[in-house]
């Protein structure tokens, strides 16, 4: 049974810094690109980061360039995204999203959490 398992948001003052992480079982987690996208009310999805399955590649929306870092662990299937310098427009619930491709969309995987929500406060 697959679980994705996403933690790390909450509420934070404009300027300020979180990390998101993100826990895969079920799947060999080595194997796979992974990627971090948001959905807003209202709004469409966005992706905004995304790795490939050696870490040698990384890939960011360019809102989020210069501020995000995507990073993974493969020794515990864990995924993570360091999030400085926050903004409002941040604001968010934040999903993992196993197996996809890096070179196309990053929010089409078949799997997903329940996500983690993450408010900036202006």
């Amino acid at each position: 049974q697959v679980q994705v398992v996403e933690s790390g948001g909450d509420l934070v003052q404009a300027g300020g810094s979180l990390r998101l992480s993100c826990t895969v079982s079920g799947l060999t987690f080595a194997d796979l690109n992974m990627a971090w996208f948001r959905q807003s009310p209202g709004k469409e999805r966005e992706g905004v980061s995304c790795i490939k399955w050696h870490g040698r590649n990384r890939y960011y929306t360019d809102s989020v360039k210069g501020r995000f870092t995507i990073s993974r662990d493969n020794a515990v299937n864990a995924l993570y995204l360091q999030m400085n310098l926050l903004k409002p427009e941040d604001t968010a619930m934040y999903y993992c999203a196993p197996g996809v491709n890096c070179d196309g969309s990053w929010y089409q995987t078949i799997y997903r959490g329940q996500g983690t929500q993450v408010t900036v406060s202006s």
